[in-house]
């Protein structure tokens, strides 16, 4: 792959003309090896056809260098040997140049269909179901308590058990970790009652302890945690026996029970210390019907768990590889983290393929920041600041108040950089000069949002939307003047204790339409999250968050 990347570099660098005259001295420079070497590299690619290489004679006389084969092919090339050896980070700086345009696209897609997607073979005769998957997110940690990304969450999901989870049907609870629960009148008190001899997959037999441990751990952390304000209202967590776990809770929350179906609510084994906590999110133990076996920069492999308390799952190995570019949709269009059997298929080969829809969607959106003294302080700026936005204005654009001189600032993450620079150049339109700042999601968490005049968000609406929007709008409030501040907390707080979940989506929309009126959010779109498979595919079903479940996916035998 090395030779491809120097061909890449040497293409980028001299690709123009038919017949390009240049020096080994020149292409010792550009490929930043030694005269000798840049000889061995350009004689190597001439054999291989990759170019024509006609030397002169004579010191600083100029040979003649014919490029053969196109700059895209070498990339795509590069682009499978790097994804079949799992090697993909060497690969990366050579073809970034390359890889967006639409024709590698294409080409790679087709490729995609073959390489990734279910492979059985035969070890010491028992066939061996493999499902590979690409994901357009770079993994860094599985551990519940520090996971940032969609991407590790799906895993972790497959990794962990909580002590409940939920059912098809909205608003329904199910068995998990705990084969029964009850509460007392107040709804403060919880009790949960465990399976018994549930193993963790290092081998250790789960206990209440284990849950304590996990409960305290998530509410000592100083972590800036998805819906601490959950978790930091418990007030105690007591293994009453072996088997049955009670936790009070400072005062009563009706979104308790939804939190405890996430997979920050996940078991985590009481000795995880003795393995360090770096070490337990690259190779966790959890519970759940599929172990880590390797995880790298590029690749998680994951292998089923034998003794699942639920059942063996039905494949026997998952592997989970790195694809950076667009071979999903872009950070303006993805919403789960390009977690599909076959990720965005084109639409000359939907007819191969079977396609089926969660019921999740994603909603990305813009706030701005009124805490900030500032221009965006004036609704009446602020407003024409929205309607800048609008898809197609009814009327030509007037500005309804004074544009201002200083830089708004649009903060955001990576994966919305792009629809922060649309924001950015639609603003641009209309006179007002921006500035995106992309950060990561820990330092989004942070400082960056207060300093800020623009905030670019997301929200993934699934079955958990109720517990994203009360984050999301705890969150959001730390930005709004104070006296709607106020309003949004007290509302929050009547959401919390509001047992209904129809009367609590009211009280969200309520929220929404307040923000809206006062021109402090305003919605970009919203997208469905959409999953194709392949027609051997059988059991789809899709988890909480929308996501394919794998514990049921299984493909037939080939008759």
């Amino acid at each position: 792959m090395k030779l491809h990347s120097q061909f890449l570099k040497l293409h980028s660098h001299y690709s123009g003309p038919a017949e390009i005259p240049v020096t080994l001295d020149e292409l010792a420079q550009t490929l930043g090896c030694t005269h000798r070497n840049a000889l061995h590299v350009i004689n190597k690619m001439a054999a291989l056809g990759w170019i024509t290489w006609t030397p002169s004679r004579g010191r600083g006389r100029r040979s003649r260098l014919v490029f053969l084969a196109a700059s895209e092919n070498i990339a795509l090339e590069s682009m499978m040997q790097a994804i079949s050896s799992k090697d993909i980070s060497s690969a990366l700086e050579g073809i970034r140049g390359h890889a967006r345009t639409s024709s590698l696209q294409d080409t790679l897609q087709g490729w995609l269909l073959t390489y990734f997607g279910h492979h059985a073979e035969m070890h010491r005769d028992k066939r061996i179901d493999t499902l590979r998957l690409p994901v357009t997110q770079q993994m860094h940690t599985f551990d519940p308590l520090y996971m940032n990304l969609l991407a590790e969450s799906f895993v972790s999901s497959h990794v962990f058990d909580g002590l409940i989870g939920r059912s098809g049907e909205r608003g329904k609870f199910i068995p998990g970790l705990a084969h029964a629960w009850e509460t007392d009148e107040s709804r403060s008190i919880w009790t949960f009652h465990l399976r018994k001899e549930v193993l963790f997959h290092h081998g250790r037999v789960l206990t209440a302890e284990d849950v304590v441990y996990s409960f305290e751990r998530m509410m000592s952390t100083s972590q800036r945690t998805l819906y601490s304000y959950i978790f930091k209202e418990i007030r105690e967590v007591t293994a009453l026996s072996a088997t049955t776990v009670r936790i009070l809770l400072k005062k009563p929350n009706e979104l308790f029970l939804p939190f405890l179906c996430t997979s920050r609510a996940a078991i985590v084994p009481r000795d995880l210390q003795s393995i360090g906590e770096q070490a337990f999110g690259r190779r966790p133990a959890g519970t759940g019907p599929f172990k880590v076996v390797e995880m790298n920069e590029d690749t998680c492999v994951l292998e089923v768990f034998p003794y699942y308390f639920q059942g063996r799952a039905h494949l026997d190995r998952v592997e989970i590889i790195y694809v950076p570019w667009g071979l999903a949709p872009g950070p303006a269009e993805t919403g789960s983290g390009g977690f599909h059997v076959i990720p965005n298929p084109q639409a000359a080969e939907t007819a191969s393929l079977s396609r089926i829809h969660s019921e999740s969607s994603v909603r990305k959106f813009v706030t701005c920041n009124t805490k900030k003294k500032g221009p965006l302080s004036d609704p009446l700026l602020r407003a024409d600041i929205l309607s800048c936005l609008q898809e197609a204005p009814a009327r030509p654009f007037t500005h309804t108040a004074q544009v201002p001189a200083a830089v708004l600032q649009i903060a955001t993450i990576p994966q919305y950089a792009g629809d922060a620079e649309f924001i950015a150049g639609r603003l641009t339109q209309h006179g007002y000069s921006c500035k995106v700042v992309s950060v990561s999601p820990e330092e989004f968490k942070g400082p960056i949002r207060l300093k800020s005049d623009l905030i670019v968000f997301s929200l993934l609406r699934d079955q958990d939307e109720q517990l994203r929007l009360y984050d999301l709008y705890l969150t959001l409030s730390q930005h709004i003047e104070p006296r709607t501040r106020a309003d949004i907390e007290g509302r929050l707080q009547m959401i919390a204790r509001e047992p209904d979940p129809a009367v609590r989506s009211e009280g969200f929309k309520v929220i929404e339409d307040t923000l809206t009126r006062g021109y402090q959010l305003h919605i970009l779109y919203e997208k469905p999250a959409e999953t194709a498979y392949l027609p051997s595919v059988r059991g789809v079903t899709f988890n909480s968050q929308g996501w394919v479940d794998l514990r049921y996916l299984w493909f037939p035998p080939e008759l």
